[in-house]
């Protein structure tokens, strides 16, 4: 690998002799790899089950390592949400937050999704998730990843992070970083990102990644934590930016992260301004470690840091239940018929469980929880984002398995024969996971798989 000239100066000046022992890739081409999405099974599951070769990954309980030449994204399990395809030291960030379930938890730049689904993971439904992109076509990304996911209790924003700062001031135990970066973890993978590369892209990143992290501080509640991550190796975006930040916010202690089990300590010489930041405690993966290159910080609010005064929030209406919709909701989910709708131009959404206290009246929100569907010519239409959200809860289910010829059928958009589905709308699943739903007549599965989305090769 022939990396940039300006780069190389850089890193050996800062690394002298151990510049090739720690840029000596430890693979041979790029890791492939897949999340596992725990909403829908265990790693321990997925290791028992899967039809493709996997191996556990050290940067993450749920991460695996894949064949170099396997393409997930055409595998029934990846439309059924179960899992994401990510680079598996990519995994490790979001592993290192500790979410649990009933918290109130925030990724500030969030596309395409994959960071996302794990925390979505670990709050298991409970809980609130914030899930924002700055760039809106990234955003509709994450929206249809978190969709596949069976994720429903994220709320989707397209917005600048200081306008979520003042909306929502200390009201998250958590928060991710994953900071738009220069790349250079990315040279090996992507062309462009070595073309491209300068020292005035690494500065404009540092001063956007300090502009971001100020504002995941005022977004953190007091004795909340946060993790800034990146996929670079350059001091102002990594080492740099956390030291001063600390500098600037003596609320805020550095959690030591040498227990991981993966990497290696950051180096103070990359903040030589700051000479009493641990940078030891800061985590860096190198290509010698098995991944493409990370770093990683965690830092911990004070418990007794002062709250901000909170914005009076008035609750939205909630919109009436039409006939249709409970008719439906009744036959096929009835879990759901109780639950409150909210209206989303001519679509009926379930907001996000808890969603109702967050001050989002103007912000960009992509959406709120999950769309239920429509109602068309007196009959309730439902969206695809139900079945995927609740199509294992269906009162009326297809059960397909992968070695079953219907499953690949239906995902190019084909009609299937109906063996364990009665007439009307059901669920279709592949081993016990949503692939959206359909509806039968005759002993025939009419497909309402979104084309978009289909195995069309």
């Amino acid at each position: 690998m022939e990396f940039p000239k300006d780069f190389t100066a850089r890193e050996k000046a800062l690394l002298g002799d151990r510049f090739e022992e720690l840029y000596t890739y430890a693979t041979a081409q790029p890791a492939r790899g897949v999340t596992v999405n725990t909403l829908r099974c265990t790693p321990d599951w997925f290791a028992a089950h899967t039809d493709f070769a996997a191996e556990p990954s050290k940067f993450c309980r749920t991460a695996f390592t894949t064949a170099a030449d396997f393409r997930p994204g055409r595998h029934p399990w990846h439309h059924a949400g179960l899992l994401y395809a990510q680079e598996p030291s990519a995994s490790a960030p979001a592993a290192l937050l500790d979410v649990r379930p009933g918290m109130q938890v925030a990724d500030l730049c969030a596309a395409p999704g994959g960071k996302t689904s794990q925390l979505a993971a670990a709050l298991q439904g409970q809980g609130l998730l914030l899930a924002n992109e700055f760039v809106a076509t990234r955003a509709e990304i994450l929206r249809q990843n978190l969709e596949r996911m069976g994720v429903t209790n994220a709320v989707i924003t397209n917005e600048d992070t200081a306008n979520l700062a003042k909306a929502l001031p200390g009201q998250f135990d958590r928060v991710l970083v994953d900071a738009p970066c220069s790349g250079e973890g990315m040279f090996r993978k992507e062309a462009v990102a070595a073309a491209q590369h300068s020292d005035a892209l690494v500065a404009h990143c540092a001063e956007l990644g300090a502009e971001i992290l100020e504002n995941a501080a005022a977004l953190l509640a007091p004795g909340g934590v946060l993790v800034y991550s990146t996929c670079t190796f350059a001091p102002a975006e990594d080492e740099a930016q956390i030291a001063a930040f600390l500098a600037k916010h003596p609320e805020f202690t550095l959690c030591d992260l040498s227990g991981c089990g993966f990497g290696r300590p950051g180096e103070g010489n990359r903040a030589p301004d700051y000479p009493d930041f641990h940078a030891e405690y800061t985590r860096r993966i190198w290509p010698a470690d098995g991944g493409e290159g990370h770093f990683m910080a965690k830092l911990q609010k004070a418990a007794d840091a002062e709250m901000p005064n909170q914005p009076k929030v008035k609750p939205p209406k909630a919109a009436k239940p039409p006939a249709e919709w409970l008719e439906f909701a009744r036959a096929y989910f009835p879990a759901l018929a109780s639950r409150p709708l909210a209206g989303a131009g001519e679509w009926l959404l379930l907001p996000a469980p808890g969603s109702e206290g967050l001050n989002t009246a103007k912000l960009r929100v992509v959406r709120g929880g999950v769309l239920a569907g429509s109602v068309l010519k007196k009959r309730f239409q439902p969206a695809h984002a139900l079945f995927m959200a609740y199509g294992a809860d269906c009162t009326n289910r297809e059960e397909l398995t992968l070695a079953d010829p219907r499953t690949a059928a239906w995902l190019r958009g084909e009609e299937i024969d109906a063996v364990t589905a009665q007439n009307g709308w059901c669920a279709v699943l592949v081993d016990g996971f949503p692939l959206g739903g359909g509806k039968v007549s005759g002993g025939r599965i009419k497909n309402h798989y979104p084309k978009g989305l289909r195995n069309l090769q």
